[in-house]
C-alpha cells in the first residue's frame, strides 16, 4: 500500500477503492507494450495481439479510456517489446525504465494497454510500487462507474467478480491493493485465499439469482412491447462514434453524450415517428471496443437483447477516426459472437457519422465510396450533430421496414368499431374508404409477426392483396 493510501485509509477510516487515493485524482502512466512489426507476424492469435492498428491509435485509445475514469494521465507511453516476458511482459530493462518514471513523477496507477497474468500483474506491482491494471480492469472499473440502472450494476459487479476469481492464483499481494472496490474481500494472507473464493463464488450465485428475477422482468416488458408490435430499431456501434448524440437527435432524449469512452452504457428506449407516420422503438447501447473482455460480453448479452430482437441495426461508425475501418471490424466480430448475421441482407444498416468533422475531399471519397455499394449495402452519410442526412437515414429505415411488412386490404363492417380501432393500435393504416355497400375498406402495413392474425380476424380482399415492396 502507498503511502497515499495508507494516509487515506488513517483520515477515512476506510481503504480507499482501486482508483481513488487520499490526495485528490490519481496519478495515473499509461503504457502500450505493443510488440514490434516483425514480432506481431509470428505472434499467435491467442496472445490477444491486435494488428489492425497504429501503436500511435492504440495508444490515444488507451489515454481515452483511462480519461473516462477521471485519473490524471501524467504521460502515455510507447513500449516497443520484442518478446513477451511470463514474468513481467516487459523486458526487465524496459521494467527498470519505467520503475524510474513512475517513483519520479510519483505515479499512484500504472495502465497497461495489454492483458496481464495475475503474476504479471503482481510483479509489475512490486517493480512500480504501484497499483497496475490491465486494459480489462480498466474497461470494468469504467463500467463500474457509467452503469446506473439495477440491471446494469449487476452485471458490471458480475464481470468484476469473475475478473477477480481469476486473480486468487498466487497473488495475494495483489489482491491486497484491490480492496474496496466491492467491500466484500477480507484482509491480506495466504489463508485467506480459499475463503474468499468461496465468498466470490457465493456473490456470484446471488447476483445470477437477481439477474434472473431481472431478466424476467425485462421479459415482460418485451411481451408487452409485442402486444403493440412497433418495430425496433437498434443503435450500435464503436464506442465514441456518435450513438447517444444520433439518439438525442432521432428522440429529443437526454441521454449523456459526451466526448468520452463509453458515455453512455445501460439501453435507452424511447418511441419514435418516421416521416410517414410508422412508429418505432430506437433503442440506445454501450459501445463497443477492442478486446472487449470476455466475461463482458457475456455479461451484457441480456442488456444486448434489445439488439438481438431488433428489426434494424443501425451500426454508427465515426468516419472522421483514422481506425474507422478497424472499429468497423471490432463492432461486427461482437455482433458475430452475438449470434447477429451481420451479412443478412436488409438487417445491418451502416450509418456513416461525423462527414462534418471532414474535409470536403474525404467527404466527397466518402460519397462516391457509399455509391458504389449495391443499393441494399449502401450506407446513409449523416453528421448527427448538425442533422445532416438524418432525414434520409429515416427514409431508408422506413423503407427497410416496409420491405419486410405485409401490405393488406381488408374489408370492414361498418359498425365494427372495436375492430378497426384494433387495426389503428396494432398496424400502420396506409389508405381509408368506403364501398358502394357500406363497408369500411382498409389498407394496412402489418409486421410479418401479426399478419397471419390480422387474416384471421377481417376479411381480406385476396385480389388486392400484395406483399411489401411490390
Amino acid at each position: 500500500m502507498t503511502a497515499r493510501e495508507t494516509d487515506a485509509t488513517n483520515k477515512s477510516g476506510k481503504t480507499p477503492g482501486p482508483m481513488e487515493t487520499g490526495a485528490g485524482r490519481t496519478r495515473a502512466l499509461v503504457i502500450g507494450p505493443y510488440l514490434s512489426a516483425r514480432s506481431q507476424r509470428h505472434a499467435a492469435p491467442t496472445q490477444g495481439i491486435d494488428n489492425s492498428r497504429s501503436p500511435e491509435a492504440r495508444i490515444a485509445e488507451a489515454r481515452g479510456l483511462a480519461q473516462a475514469i477521471d485519473v490524471d494521465v501524467v504521460d502515455a507511453l510507447i513500449a516497443t517489446v520484442t518478446q513477451i516476458r511470463p514474468a513481467t511482459y516487459l523486458g526487465q530493462g524496459k521494467v527498470e525504465e519505467l520503475a524510474e518514471r513512475a517513483k519520479s513523477e510519483e505515479i499512484d496507477l500504472v495502465i497497461m494497454d495489454c492483458a496481464l497474468s495475475p503474476v504479471q500483474q503482481r510483479n509489475l506491482e512490486k517493480a512500480f510500487a504501484a497499483k497496475v491494471i490491465d486494459r480489462t480492469g480498466l474497461i470494468l472499473e469504467i463500467f463500474g462507474r457509467r452503469a446506473l440502472t439495477r440491471e446494469g450494476t449487476l452485471q458490471v459487479e458480475l464481470a468484476h467478480l469473475t475478473y477477480q476469481k481469476s486473480r486468487l492464483v498466487r497473488s495475494w499481494t495483489h489482491l491486497e491493493r484491490q480492496r474496496g472496490g466491492f467491500g466484500f474481500l477480507g484482509g491480506p494472507g495466504e489463508t485467506q485465499i480459499e475463503t474468499d473464493r468461496r465468498l466470490i463464488q457465493e456473490r456470484i450465485a446471488r447476483i445470477e439469482r437477481e439477474l434472473e428475477k431481472v431478466k424476467k422482468t425485462r421479459g415482460l416488458h418485451r411481451k408487452s412491447r409485442r402486444a403493440v408490435p412497433y418495430p425496433i430499431v437498434a443503435l450500435v456501434g464503436y464506442t465514441n462514434a456518435g450513438k447517444s448524440t444520433l439518439f438525442n437527435r432521432l428522440t429529443r432524449a437526454g441521454v449523456v453524450a459526451e466526448d468520452m469512452l463509453f458515455a453512455t452504457l445501460d439501453p435507452t428506449l424511447r418511441a419514435l415517428k418516421l416521416p410517414r407516420g410508422s412508429e418505432i422503438i430506437l433503442s440506445d447501447t454501450v459501445g463497443f471496443i477492442s478486446d472487449l473482455p470476455t466475461m463482458l460480453i457475456a455479461a451484457f448479452k441480456a442488456t444486448l437483447e434489445e439488439v438481438l430482437e431488433a428489426d434494424i441495426i443501425l451500426h454508427v461508425r465515426d468516419v472522421a477516426h483514422e481506425d474507422s475501418e478497424a472499429q468497423r471490424a471490432d463492432v461486427d466480430a461482437v455482433m458475430s459472437e452475438l449470434g447477429i448475421d451481420v451479412q443478412k441482407p436488409g438487417r445491418v444498416l451502416e450509418v456513416w457519422n461525423k462527414i462534418d468533422a471532414v474535409d470536403s475531399e474525404r467527404s466527397l471519397a466518402l460519397l462516391n465510396a457509399a455509391r458504389r455499394r449495391p443499393p441494399n449495402e449502401r450506407p446513409v452519410l449523416i453528421s448527427a450533430l448538425t442533422g445532416q442526412g438524418v432525414e434520409d437515414l429515416l427514409a431508408r429505415v422506413e423503407t427497410l421496414l416496409g420491405a419486410e411488412r405485409a401490405i393488406l386490404d381488408l374489408s370492414l363492417d361498418a359498425g365494427d368499431g372495436q375492430g378497426r380501432h384494433w387495426l389503428y393500435e396494432h398496424t400502420e393504416v396506409l389508405s381509408r374508404a368506403e364501398s358502394a355497400e357500406g363497408r369500411l375498406l382498409l389498407t394496412v402495413s402489418v409486421p410479418p409477426t401479426l399478419a397471419e392474425k390480422v387474416r384471421r380476424r377481417f376479411i381480406e380482399i385476396p385480389k388486392r392483396a400484395r406483399a411489401a415492396g411490390q
